[in-house]
């Protein structure tokens, strides 16, 4: 791309935050002018306000740390700065309410926002996508603006971390009609913004409740998995999902055990063969930050693990392993991987705007 588009990113503090500018310090297409969190820290350079809470293992990008944060409430400032924003907020902190209204204000100021938060993943005309899975849902863009009033303003979000290892495993196997899926994820500690360092009760523990996680876990791959019809996308009614979501002492990497059965029961051959060759709309336009493959077999029933395949693919990838049949209850089981702030979060919402600046959805103002 010979000019980059103009980036900002909101709750660029925090942790997702912190990984949004990391991923878009040397982005070929991208480039990031205006950071943006809290009132209390509006007005320090990045490098300051990040002083001391600075969670990832690389050090703050040079051109970011010497920007000046700004107030994520001022849209006319922010969004004369920029061509698109990517959305982090605390929505823990502000409210689902609030966090909804303040991106739908920044698309109605004609700046498209690519959220990671959940406040308007259900939300009928706004596409949730995983860009291998869903990218036909950006055309619900068009309804959305008629209902906003905007030319170029909309708004478009990412899926929750959990579901990111297990619906893109199960999506190449939708021909074989999966109609009951039984999961369990053990999700890293970084998905509650944490760290070992910032909460030190999660050493030598496990806490088998997320608050909120396995509505999220059951309900999103429906829409994901939903059609487009009237200006809106509709979710799909089957499979039926069921879900337990763990908290478990891991820094990064949310590992699923997934059961499935299905109306045609697929070999194993079939199976392996259809991770093999599966590749998404990213892979075949060939994404800066499309993972090749997608999807990662493991042979070996030691693996996926956390600490070694979490990363696969710049963190992008998923990773699979365990596949093997399951003749108590359903028919397959098997073990996936996704890294969560990656591909689970600030890195999913990357490449979801790469594949809307390849559709034609954002372009420089």
């Amino acid at each position: 791309m010979a000019n980059k588009l103009k980036v900002g990113v909101l709750g660029a503090t925090g942790m997702v935050g912190q990984r949004f500018v990391s991923l878009l310090a040397d982005h070929p297409w991208f480039e990031i002018t205006a950071v943006a969190a809290s009132a209390s820290s509006a007005g320090k350079t990045y490098a300051d306000a990040v002083a001391g809470r600075w969670t990832l293992g690389t050090p703050v990008p040079g051109a970011a740390a010497k920007l000046v944060v700004s107030d994520a409430s001022q849209i006319e400032r922010i969004s004369s700065q920029v061509d698109f924003v990517f959305c982090a907020v605390d929505q823990t902190a502000m409210g689902k309410e609030a966090v909804a209204r303040l991106e739908e204000d920044y698309a109605r100021a004609e700046t498209p926002l690519v959220s990671n938060n959940s406040a308007h993943r259900w939300t009928p005309d706004v596409p949730m996508m995983v860009p291998e899975i869903n990218p036909d849902h950006a055309a619900v863009i068009e309804a959305q603006r008629k209902r906003l009033g905007t030319k170029r303003g909309f708004i478009a979000v990412k899926p929750n971390c959990s579901i990111q290892s297990y619906v893109p495993a199960i999506h190449p196997l939708m021909s074989f009609g999966p109609k009951q899926i039984a999961v369990c994820t053990y999700q890293a500690i970084s998905g509650a913004g944490k760290t070992f360092e910032s909460w030190p009760e999660m050493i030598d523990n496990v806490i088998p409740f997320i608050k909120g996680e396995e509505e999220k876990s059951e309900q999103e791959p429906l829409k994901i998995w939903g059609r487009l019809e009237g200006g809106k996308i509709v979710a799909a009614t089957t499979p039926a999902l069921t879900a337990q979501c763990i908290r478990v002492p891991v820094s990064d990497g949310h590992m699923a055990a997934v059961f499935v059965s299905f109306e045609k029961k697929p070999s194993r051959e079939q199976i392996l063969s259809a991770w093999k060759e599966y590749a998404g709309k990213p892979q075949q336009l060939k994404l800066p930050s499309a993972p090749t493959p997608f999807l990662h077999y493991f042979d070996d029933d030691t693996r996926p693990q956390t600490k070694l395949d979490r990363d696969a693919g710049n963190g992008q990838a998923i990773s699979i392993g365990r596949l093997r049949p399951d003749s108590a209850m359903f028919d397959w089981r098997f073990v996936a991987l996704s890294h969560n702030t990656v591909r689970g979060a600030a890195g999913g919402a990357v490449l979801t705007a790469e594949l809307l600046t390849s559709q034609g959805y954002l372009s420089a103002k």
